[in-house]
């Protein structure tokens, strides 16, 4: 008897070579094939009249091969069959290219169902390479809606389709029952058997509607009951326990008055550490709301305490910046703040993890160097995470191993749709600087088309004349890249900027520099050496040049709204007005929306929740999500889900009983695969 568990070689047809194929994919049992979810689908159900279609619309027809099919060889590795095809409406010419077995499939007088894009004219109408079938066979290619699934070399679509309908046959029946009876009553969701057949295999689309709203609630449920559990866990867990000093002494020492929100945000903190719990803390905060400040303020705290702190930033550059910054804020209290890169020499990389070894480091501000198994501290009781999404589960983890449970503070101008979904899961409590310090503005935001080229030519150059510098983006590195010579490119535009602004310095800066070439075009545009940094997104966390006041993107579309959002947070640092200018030409409408939210505002949160809407909660507990799946996992179904594995827990803290085990199972499996981690 076939289990979820089966390797798919169970299937018939499917040897080493497709089960390799299909293992690219991550689908090796017949379980991981039931879940291997479509990425769209086609709904090929509609037949329409030939007169009717206009052209462009894709639609299939009932139709009659009116006369026998022309083979043409047109030259070598170019065969045509040509035919005409009628209906009661009128008739359309039928073109396949290099598809000569179809001269024999079809039979003239014969009536077949053809799918395709209609072409040509409204009065000449036209297909190419059609899908077909026979009428009397017509439900496999035509007269459904067709699932498409991701492919990979060795893998048709028509391949997963089989595949999916065996493994729906085999199994079909020993799906797990992941909800309980009583909650998928009270939320009038559809069986699990039921759901998985018609998320492969649509009956039609209101079944398809109630197959995505059921396995979406399901897998949003089992992750909010794996966050209770997350949450059980670390109510258990004991941080280090940092008694609160009074930060008088700490403000005082300041050049300026922090902000009510940086209070606030310090106080939210030092209160997590004092309760004997651990502390897990994402900041929240613009550019300019001073995280850098609050991250300061504990660290000062914890060594007050007689503990050491760890600082993680995603760049050396940004490290160097934090070190610095650091240094200013805790050197006056002779705290010994250490640097801790990969360029550093080897013997100047001992002597740092010398000092965190025996505890006369304080705090250690670094890059991924931090991570190496060789680095080992006295006594770590925090953690601090500069650009969080820049790292993966596992390299936090990393760090916050080196320590004894250390509290966790993740900082971030954007939170990703991800950390937006585990905030409304409330797995990270969540402190927001919605405060700029004083002299501080908001960046002013632009979309505009090409056709803004000259005008938006004449505000850089404003801008540099009166002493100012700019960011210009470009989504690749060279033309050629890609194949799309529609993008614009940082290396050519980088040249023809400065043919455009002779007495302007231009330099450019990607990925593919080496990191010494590419940390000293930064450094000379930091010292204001140059005027105008072409880049590619390399400058999305980078270095503080508080002079730049314009940030520039070219092809705005290609960019996330999160990205977009870090980008512009490249300017905004000084005291000058500053400006974003997002140029594209899109033509389509939803992107045109995506990037007006960027001109309605600069709230990271906001942002955020655009950006889930769009695109989705993203990769939650390390499991990928496989197509639009999360259509309908709207923020509302995030929150009913919450509430739902909330009230669980409360009832059964356990999840004791027979009905529940195999979510227990699930859940189980949830953290054995990310080994205990979240976030």
């Amino acid at each position: 008897m076939p289990e979820l568990t089966t390797d798919i070689r169970y299937i018939k047809g499917i040897g080493e070579k497709r089960a390799e194929a299909l293992g690219r994919l991550g689908i090796r049992t017949l379980g991981d094939l039931l879940c291997y979810f479509p990425r769209d689908y086609e709904d090929r159900t509609a037949v329409r009249p030939i007169a009717e279609l206009l052209p462009d619309e894709t639609a299939c027809v009932r139709a009659m091969v009116a006369a026998e099919p022309r083979l043409t060889h047109v030259r070598r590795g170019m065969d045509l069959v040509k035919l005409r095809i009628v209906d009661e409406s009128g008739g359309a010419e039928v073109t396949f290219f290099n598809q000569s077995y179809v001269r024999d499939r079809l039979v003239p007088g014969e009536t077949y169902i053809f799918y395709g894009k209609a072409g040509g004219t409204l009065l000449r109408k036209t297909f190419t390479n059609p899908v077909f079938e026979s009428e009397a066979s017509a439900g496999t290619l035509t007269g459904r809606i067709l699932p498409l699934y991701r492919l990979t070399r060795g893998v048709s679509n028509r391949l997963v389709m089989t595949a999916a309908e065996c493994a729906l046959d085999a199994c079909g029946d020993v799906l797990p029952e992941l909800l309980p009876a009583e909650i998928a009553e009270r939320y009038a969701l559809a069986k699990v058997g039921f759901a998985y057949r018609n998320i492969h295999f649509p009956a039609d689309q209101e079944s398809l509607t109630l197959a995505k709203r059921r396995i979406a609630f399901e897998h949003l449920f089992v992750r909010a009951c794996a966050v209770q559990k997350m949450r059980q866990m670390q109510q258990k867990v004991r941080g280090q326990y940092i008694p609160t000093p009074s930060m008088e002494e700490f403000f005082d020492s300041l050049p300026f008055s922090p902000t009510g929100a940086q209070r606030r945000a310090i106080d939210e903190m030092l209160c997590d550490m004092a309760s004997g719990r651990r502390m897990s803390r994402i900041l929240q905060g613009d550019v300019g709301s001073g995280k850098t400040l609050v991250a300061a303020a504990l660290l000062w705290a914890v060594q007050k305490a007689g503990y050491q702190s760890a600082f993680m930033a995603p760049t050396e550059i940004l490290a160097q910046q934090h070190w610095k910054t650091l240094q200013e804020f805790l050197a006056p209290f002779g705290i010994n703040v250490l640097l801790l890169t990969g360029s550093m020499k080897a013997r100047e990389k001992s002597a740092v993890k010398a000092a965190l070894a025996g505890g006369s480091c304080h705090v250690v501000v670094g890059t991924h160097a931090l991570l190496t198994e060789d680095v080992a501290f006295y006594n770590l009781a925090l953690t601090v995470t500069d650009e969080q999404h820049r790292f993966g589960v596992a390299q936090r983890s990393t760090l916050h191993g080196k320590g004894a449970h250390p509290h966790i503070l993740v900082m971030s101008a954007t939170p990703i749709p991800r950390t937006y979904a585990l905030v409304i899961f409330r797995d990270l409590a969540v402190s927001v600087l919605d405060e700029l310090p004083p002299g501080r503005e908001k960046v002013d935001t632009f979309s505009v088309t090409e056709s803004y080229r000259a005008r938006l030519n004449g505000f850089i150059r404003k801008q540099v004349e009166e002493g100012h510098q700019v960011f210009v983006v470009c989504p690749k590195i060279e033309d050629g890249e890609e194949g799309e010579s529609r993008l614009k490119s940082a290396s050519e535009h980088a040249e023809e900027l400065q043919k455009l602004f002779p007495e302007l310095t231009v330099a450019c800066v990607h990925g593919r520099m080496k990191p010494k070439e590419k940390e000293a075009v930064m450094a000379a545009f930091a010292a204001g050496e140059t005027n105008i940094l072409v880049s590619t997104t390399v400058v999305e966390v980078g270095v503080d040049v508080p002079n730049a006041t314009l940030m520039v993107v070219e092809n705005a579309e290609r960019f996330g709204l999160s990205q977009l959002h870090q980008l512009r947070g490249r300017v905004g640092r000084g005291k000058a007005k500053s400006y974003c200018v997002l140029v594209s030409d899109t033509a389509s409408e939803e992107t045109k929306n995506r990037l007006h939210v960027l001109t309605k505002t600069n709230d990271g949160f906001e942002i955020a929740r655009a950006d889930f809407d769009l695109r989705g909660a993203g990769d939650i507990l390390g499991e990928a999500q496989h197509g639009r799946l999360f259509d309908l996992a709207t923020l509302e179904m995030f929150r009913t889900t919450q509430s739902a594995a909330e009230e669980l827990y409360k009832d059964n803290p356990d999840l004791a009983g027979e009905e529940l085990a195999p979510l227990r199972a699930r859940i189980a499996g949830l953290f054995a695969a990310n080994e205990g981690t979240w976030n």
